[in-house]
C-alpha cells in the first residue's frame, strides 16, 4: 500500500481549527487554489477491463470491491468521459485548481488516459501535475526521460499545471524516492520541472525542488513537518505537506496490519489541516480524491451502499446525514482552501432553469409547476396527492451539458425524503434515464450529480415522499457542473 512508514516523530503546534459540526453550504462560486494539490487515480476499469483494480483484495464487483466506502458513480471506468467530467465537476466544487495525476510510464494504462483527462480538466479551469509512480523499471535517468516525455508531449495543454511562484515550472511528484539514493540526474531538469522527493528527511532531497509525505496518517501527528518546512524556505524549495481526511484499507488489503485512522466526522481531516497551514506550506497536497483502496477519499461515498458487503458511509461528517453527507469532504476542501488561498476564478456557472417553462403530470390548485423555476424559494410545486409517480419537467430551451441539478424546498419546511430519477430528452419525446431512481434527503436542499449529460429537457419522477404524499419542488436549478 502507499503509505510512507518509519518518519520520526516531531509534533508541530496546530492552527485552532473549526468544529467539525461547522456547516458548510451549498457549492459557491469561489477562487480555485492551484496551491490546493488532488491526487488523483485514473487507473480503475469498468466491465471491458474486468473492473481493473476495483477486484483488489479477491473482491467481485460492481457491488463488491476492494474498498471500505462504495463510491457515489459505482465500480466506474476512469477511460468514461462522462466520469472524468463528473471527476472535475466535484473537484471544482471542492476548491482545488490542481489534481495530480498517477502516472505508471510511457505508454502505461494511466498514460494513455492522460488527453482526456486533460481536456476535462480545461473545461472545468483546473490544471494537472503528475505524480510518477515506482513502475518496476525506474531509475534516475529513467525518472528524467520520463519527465522530458511528459513535457514534451502534454507541456503545450492549457491545463498542464506550471507554478508562477516559482519559474512557471511544472511539478512532479516522486513516490518512494527513497528507493533510489543517487538523484544527480534530476539536474537536467531543474530549469523547468520542480520534481519533489517523499519525505521529510532533509538529506535525503539533494538535486530535488522540493518535498511532500503522501501519508494520509502521518499528518494526524505532522512527524518531522517543522525541520522540513525550515529547511525548503532556506534552500528556495517547495514544502507541500500532504493530509487526508482518513485511511482504511481493510477491504482492500485483507490481514494487512497497517493501522486505521477514523474520520472523526471530519475532525481530523481539519486537525491535518491546521497542521498543514500551520507548517506554513507552499502547496498542500490532498491524499486523496480517489484511492478508494485506502479509504482516504473526498470523492462522494454513498450513503446507501450495497448491502452485506461491510461498507462504511460519511454518515455525521459535518453534521451532515443522509444524500447531504456524501459531498461533506468536498465542502469542507472548499472551506479550508479558501482560507488557504492562491486562487484564481472559476468559470461562470449560472443556474440553466431558471425562468425557464415547466410543466408537470399533476399539480395541486395554487402549486404550479411554474413556482419550481421562479427563482422564489417560498413559492413551490406540488404533485396531486397520494398519487404516484408524478414527473416536473423543465425546458431548457436550447441543448445544454448538464453535470448537477439542485432541488430546493422552502427554508421553514421539515426535512423529508424524496425518492426520484433524473431523465433527459433531446426533443421532448423520447426521455433517457440519467440518474437512476433513489432517496435524496431534502434538509430542505437535495443535490444531484449528473454524468454530464447533453440535454434540452430535464424530467424529474417522483415515486415517493416521506414528508407528504405527493412530489414538491420549491426550486429546480441545474447547472454544467
Amino acid at each position: 500500500m502507499r503509505r510512507l512508514l518509519g518518519i520520526g516523530l516531531v509534533l508541530l503546534a496546530l492552527l485552532s481549527a473549526t468544529t467539525a459540526t461547522t456547516a458548510v453550504g451549498e457549492p459557491r462560486a469561489q477562487a480555485l487554489s492551484t496551491k490546493t494539490h488532488l491526487f488523483y487515480y485514473p487507473w480503475y476499469g469498468g466491465t471491458s477491463t474486468g473492473y481493473r483494480h476495483w477486484t483488489q483484495g479477491g473482491h467481485t464487483p460492481p457491488s463488491d470491491v476492494g474498498a471500505d466506502l462504495y463510491p457515489v458513480l459505482g465500480a466506474y471506468d476512469s477511460g468514461d468521459t462522462a466520469v472524468v467530467n463528473q471527476h472535475m465537476a466535484w473537484i471544482q466544487r471542492s476548491g482545488a485548481g490542481t489534481i495530480v495525476v498517477s502516472w505508471w510510464g510511457q505508454g502505461s494504462y494511466e498514460d494513455t488516459l492522460v488527453p482526456r483527462l486533460l481536456d476535462a480538466a480545461a473545461r472545468y479551469g483546473i490544471k494537472v501535475a503528475f505524480h510518477l509512480e515506482p513502475y518496476g523499471t525506474r531509475t534516475a535517468a529513467s525518472t528524467v526521460a520520463d519527465i522530458d516525455y511528459i513535457n514534451a508531449r502534454y507541456g503545450g495543454h492549457s491545463a498542464f499545471y506550471r507554478d508562477a511562484e516559482h519559474g512557471n515550472r511544472g511539478a512532479f511528484y516522486v513516490f518512494e524516492s527513497l528507493r533510489i539514493a543517487d538523484w544527480t540526474a534530476l539536474e537536467q531538469v531543474k530549469a523547468h520541472s520542480i520534481v519533489l522527493a517523499q519525505t521529510t528527511d532533509t538529506s535525503k532531497v539533494a538535486h530535488f525542488g522540493g518535498m511532500y509525505t503522501y501519508d494520509a496518517i502521518a499528518g494526524a501527528t505532522a512527524p518531522g513537518w517543522a525541520g522540513a518546512s525550515a529547511f525548503c524556505k532556506a534552500n528556495g524549495l517547495v514544502w507541500a505537506p500532504s493530509i487526508g481526511p482518513g485511511y482504511i484499507d481493510d477491504r482492500a488489503v485483507p490481514g494487512n496490519t497497517t493501522p486505521t485512522l477514523a474520520r472523526d466526522n471530519g475532525a481530523a481531516y481539519d486537525k491535518q489541516w491546521g497542521n498543514a497551514l500551520g507548517s506554513n506550506a507552499d502547496w498542500v497536497s490532498i491524499t486523496s480524491f480517489n484511492e478508494w483502496h485506502e479509504g482516504s477519499v473526498i470523492e462522494p461515498a454513498r450513503s446507501i451502499p450495497p448491502t452485506g458487503q461491510g461498507y462504511q458511509t460519511f454518515e455525521g461528517a459535518y453534521g451532515k446525514t443522509g444524500a447531504a453527507a456524501e459531498t461533506a469532504y468536498l465542502d469542507r476542501t472548499a472551506y479550508w482552501t479558501q482560507r488557504f488561498g492562491g486562487g484564481t476564478p472559476p468559470p461562470a456557472n449560472p443556474n440553466l432553469a431558471a425562468g425557464k417553462p415547466v410543466s408537470a403530470t399533476g399539480s395541486v390548485p395554487g402549486y404550479a409547476p411554474a413556482n419550481a423555476t421562479d427563482g422564489n424559494q417560498g413559492s413551490y410545486w406540488e404533485s396531486t396527492n397520494g398519487s404516484f409517480p408524478q414527473s416536473l419537467t423543465v425546458d431548457l430551451g436550447t441543448t445544454a451539458t448538464v453535470g448537477r441539478v439542485v432541488l430546493k424546498l422552502p427554508q421553514s419546511w421539515g426535512a423529508r425524503t424524496q425518492t426520484l430519477s433524473v431523465l433527459g430528452s433531446a426533443t421532448g419525446s423520447t426521455y433517457s434515464t440519467l440518474v437512476a431512481s433513489r432517496g435524496y434527503d431534502f434538509a430542505p436542499t437535495a443535490t444531484i450529480a449528473v454524468p454530464s449529460a447533453t440535454t434540452r429537457f430535464l424530467r424529474l419522477t417522483f415515486t415517493g415522499n416521506t414528508g407528504w404524499p405527493a412530489g414538491q419542488v420549491a426550486e429546480l436549478e441545474a447547472y454544467t457542473t
